[in-house]
């Protein structure tokens, strides 16, 4: 799929976009080698790995969608890089050409990498519930069930985009990403009946992600991770991008010292400014 109308649409209307064959087979083996390198210990605890920045104290306020061992692995984890420091082909998803006109499209001309982490899985792991970090559903939001979600100045409806790249099979009756299609524009919270039993609830869907796909979705999104049923293993890694000016932790992720980046990599990397102004374009046919 790289029709962007197509993409644009589906984008608006659905809050995910899943490309097919955005790497081949050969980048797939390269980067799972590469993860396969590290030793990891089991994903038993917390099936994060690789993560940048340290997200600390930013967690504590989201400690009922999440495990305690993920909130204590996030906050013993080193301040740096993460798997960018892996290998030259993690740093080449930075700025992949897959991605970069959709995000483009949904977050402008200047925009910068947040946060990254990657997940792996076993049969019969589960992980957290559904959550939405913006609009009605985030746990800030201060709405309570069925309540209208009337936008406010000093509150961030969008502008945080995760692009997760799928690094083994994943979709319906396999497990991994899965979230209520539209729900990035609903105006009311998510009901307690869907996120009791979400697994169950058939307003809650798992895209067909093959290895090599990647899936762009809207942090405003109510979406979750449907227990693994596979036996192999699932590995998916997530770079999470905003526009310029947001953030999501006052840490930034750290270029990594054992791979050079290019240009236009380093300005993902840069630190927070006002689109254009203080914060350059990452497309050179931009306006300065």
């Amino acid at each position: 799929m790289n029709d962007l109308k197509l993409q644009k649409y589906l984008f608006d209307l659905q809050g995910y976009l899943v490309i097919e064959n955005a790497l081949d087979a050969g980048e797939v083996a390269a980067l799972n080698r590469l993860i396969d390198e590290q030793n990891l210990p089991p994903p038993d605890e917390s099936p994060r790995f690789g993560s940048a920045p340290t997200l600390g104290s930013s967690l504590i306020r989201y400690e009922s969608i999440v495990p305690d061992s993920m909130v204590q692995a996030e906050r013993s984890a080193p301040v740096g890089s993460g798997f960018l420091n892996w290998g030259q082909p993690f740093c080449d998803l930075l700025d992949h050409p897959a991605i970069m006109p959709v995000l483009r499209q949904r977050l402008g001309d200047a925009f910068r990498l947040d946060r990254l982490y990657g997940m792996y899985m076993r049969k019969g792991q589960g992980y957290g519930r559904l959550h939405a970090d913006y609009g009605a559903t985030a746990p800030d939001s201060g709405v309570g069930p069925g309540e209208y979600f009337a936008f406010r100045s000093n509150q961030v409806y969008e502008g945080f985009i995760v692009v997760a790249w799928s690094l083994a099979d994943a979709g319906p009756g396999v497990g991994g990403f899965c979230c209520i299609p539209g729900s990035h524009k609903s105006n009311y919270k998510l009901p307690q009946q869907i996120s009791d039993n979400f697994e169950e609830a058939p307003q809650v869907i798992i895209p067909e992600m093959p290895a090599g796909s990647v899936i762009l979705f809207s942090e405003a999104l109510t979406h979750g991770t449907a227990t693994w049923q596979a036996e192999h293993e699932r590995r998916t890694l997530l770079y999470k991008y905003c526009v310029s000016h947001l953030v999501w932790t006052s840490k930034r992720v750290e270029a990594p010292t054992e791979v050079e980046l290019t240009p236009r990599q380093r300005i993902l990397l840069r630190e927070p400014g006002d689109p254009l102004r203080h914060f350059p374009s990452l497309f050179e046919e931009a306006p300065v």
